[in-house]
């Protein structure tokens, strides 16, 4: 099994359960005891649980000082100047008429923005709260909800239930984003619930364009959503270093 399943497995026992212990991991996985303290550190160290004395427990809003809600704002804040980059340079993709599905990510947040300036009409749907709040203060936009399962404290819309309502529409372009990405497993992210939405969004859109910084290339994360070879194009900001950019640009167009 490999380690990105493991920690999977390992979240959704502790979402059931709410605590775990090592003991029962190591029984559980038929592997060593340092093996997964270190898959609990790692998820810990992003605020997918909280480590305790000989296991872990469920990251409540409660108990972590650090909600969800302050993590969005945290990433919405992270690298902000590249993503003001990105996001300007993805509006130049979407054209007067268009329907688009924006995902939940901060960069969409910040192409949302830029959008509100702009008197194109377009039909947005997305699974982002606080992109959709945002968005439907303009009169040139007609604003769809994707709808599925809201966790406490979090911004995104999860999960697979909406795909009916995506499907009634000719979606033109999808722009989304990823925790990681890299030549061998393209796009990856935390969720595996967002992610398989996003996973059916990428194949049923005409157009994907993934909105990836460059401090994110050549990672992994536990859940992989999307391949290179199905994607329109990577918008970037200008800190791609130039070898890494030819090197994905042999499998897709990189902006």
């Amino acid at each position: 099994m490999f380690i990105k399943q493991r920690q999977q497995i390992i979240l959704n026992m502790i979402e059931k359960t709410g605590n775990i212990t090592v003991e029962e991991l190591v029984a559980k996985f038929n592997v060593s005891a340092p093996t997964i303290r270190a898959d609990l550190n790692a998820l810990a160290e992003n605020h997918l649980l909280i480590r305790t004395h000989g296991g872990a427990i469920r990251a409540e809003q409660e108990t972590q000082e650090l909600s969800i809600e302050k993590l969005y704002d945290n990433r919405k804040n992270k690298n902000n100047d590249e993503k003001k980059i990105i996001a300007q340079k993805a509006i130049n993709f979407i054209d007067d008429g268009d329907c688009i599905v924006l995902d939940a990510s901060s960069t969409c947040y910040e192409v949302a923005k830029l959008l509100l300036s702009e008197s194109m009409n377009l039909t947005i749907l997305t699974h982002g709260l606080r992109t959709a709040n945002l968005l439907k203060e303009s009169p040139f936009f007609n604003v769809i909800i994707i709808g599925g399962v809201v966790k406490r404290g979090s911004n995104a819309i999860e999960g697979t239930l909406g795909l009916d309502i995506v499907k009634k529409f000719t979606i033109d372009k999808f722009f989304t984003s990823s925790y990681a990405v890299s030549i061998d497993d393209g796009l990856s992210d935390f969720s595996i619930y967002e992610s398989e939405l996003k996973t059916e969004l990428i194949d049923y859109a005409r157009q994907t364009f993934a909105l990836i910084d460059h401090t994110k290339f050549e990672k992994n994360s536990i859940v992989k959503f999307g391949e290179l070879s199905k994607l329109s194009k990577i918008i970037t900001d200008n800190d791609l270093l130039f070898e890494l950019k030819s090197e994905y640009e042999k499998i897709v167009p990189i902006i």
